[in-house]
């Protein structure tokens, strides 16, 4: 089947894709997709009898019927059928625009705050929540609706290639690296493993995109967009000569200062629902995007300041007994150093921090884990996970810490052991489930 036909298809279901027969509705286009772990293919005629409309199978699963449409690869036409979308999706006449974005640390967070900025303006449309990977970027491109003025594409990496891929994909016009840091160094070798896989969105702006938007501090950054011929979209604390304001239990929260657009001179105050110092980059990403495409900086302002972020992603909550900073849903190196930082500088009397593995770090993971615990220095903490064992068995055992095998184990500690009055940050690999230690909390 040509992809124009299958477009013509996906236009009938209005629209409506999905990989998973569990979620079905009634109407939609299944894709059967098929991994290591799972083949879709199995649930094709399901889906179609739960009320799919249709069903994309791979041709030698051997599943045949009236509404079945067999293609060598079901991935690849999911890719193929989104780039179509993509490519064919007008405003005013004039192509789509599309804003790409990845990077170690912040990446979820940043499209959330672009997306609340622009749509003070525009009709947006963004990846929901981090489907941001070889599936989540075609299902998002694909939400993409008549309506939609300026889409958000947010692209995760954790192997070399990932990034190429992605951005075949969703075709940006605008690129934004949030920052590269120590993660998924399994998949990418090393750091600069790193930097080449993320700077593919780079490549990707120089050769077929408009400009990138890039925190000038940040020297990593700069260097990678130094000498690719890009056009840059520059911002920054230092570039912009924003504040960041200190933090205390009466000002639990990031504060900034910044300069108005008629005089410089003249510092706005910005407060915002978000946890540490570490998030003024991603707050300023979203003022120079909306800046760029015409939204007021008060507008702006208003939007980061009303943003609330989501799903244990630098929250912080009161519980009755103590004040979390829950930053549980994922840990690298350069996130867990910012977060120790941001947590070391909030005047509170008593602290701890509850600290489970990061994972995928590969033959540097241990030193890893033993430099956090040397940043620790006398801050009380618990530690979770065989990673930071094997750290501790270098280090010593400090005095102010102590080590669970599991998040479990943590949990049912606190029950024994409650702790009252404390400031607590939560932080870890996904994996880990750091979570599950916040009901003791």
């Amino acid at each position: 089947m040509e992809i124009s036909e299958l477009y013509q298809i996906y236009q009938a279901c209005g629209g409506r894709v999905t990989t998973d027969s569990r979620t079905l509705q009634g109407g939609e286009l299944f894709f059967a997709l098929k991994g290591e772990n799972f083949d879709g293919n199995q649930y094709a005629l399901k889906a179609l009898e739960a009320g799919a409309a249709w069903a994309v199978v791979n041709a030698d699963a051997g599943v045949s019927g009236e509404k079945v449409i067999p293609v060598p690869d079901t991935l690849e036409a999911l890719r193929a059928l989104a780039r179509y979308h993509r490519e064919h999706t007008l405003v005013d006449g004039e192509r789509l625009t599309v804003i790409g974005l990845t990077g170690t640390n912040g990446k979820t967070t940043t499209k959330e705050l672009i997306r609340s900025v622009l749509a003070k303006k525009y009709v947006v449309t963004a990846t929901e929540g981090n489907l941001n990977n070889d599936i989540g970027v075609p299902l998002s491109l694909l939400k993409i609706h008549d309506k939609t003025q300026l889409a958000i594409i947010e692209m995760g990496a954790s192997h070399p290639d990932d990034i190429r891929h992605l951005v075949e994909v969703a075709e940006p016009d605008f690129g934004l690296i949030t920052n590269v840091g120590k993660a998924h160094l399994l998949g990418f070798g090393s750091f600069e493993g790193v930097k080449k896989a993320k700077g593919q969105l780079y490549d990707y702006i120089a050769q077929h995109g408009k400009a990138i938007f890039l925190n000038a501090d940040d020297p990593d950054l700069s260097a990678m967009a130094a000498g690719r011929g890009l056009a840059t979209v520059p911002y920054g604390l230092q570039t912009w000569g924003v504040m960041v304001l200190p933090s205390d239990a009466s000002h639990p929260y990031l504060r900034m200062a910044i300069p108005s657009e008629e005089d410089p001179d003249t510092l706005l105050g910005l407060e915002t629902h978000l946890v540490g110092a570490y998030n003024a980059a991603n707050v300023l990403a979203a003022i120079a995007v909306g800046r760029y495409f015409d939204v007021p900086l008060d507008d702006a302002m208003q939007a980061v300041s009303e943003y609330v972020p989501a799903n244990s992603r630098s929250q912080m909550s009161r519980t009755g007994k103590n004040t979390l900073i829950l930053d549980a849903y994922n840990a690298n190196p350069t996130s867990m150093a910012a977060a120790l930082d941001n947590f070391a500088a909030i005047l509170e009397p008593a602290k701890v921090a509850l600290l489970g593995d990061m994972r995928e770090l590969g033959a540097d993971s241990v030193a890893e884990h033993v430099a956090i615990v040397r940043k620790l220095g006398s801050q009380p903490a618990c530690l979770v996970g065989e990673e930071f064992k094997k750290a501790l068995d270098i280090t010593g055992m400090p005095d102010t810490v102590r080590w669970f095998a599991t998040s479990d184990d943590l949990a049912a500690w606190l029950q024994e052991h409650p702790l009252t009055g404390h400031l607590i940050l939560v932080k870890g690999s996904r994996g880990i489930r750091m979570e599950k230690v916040v009901p003791s909390l």
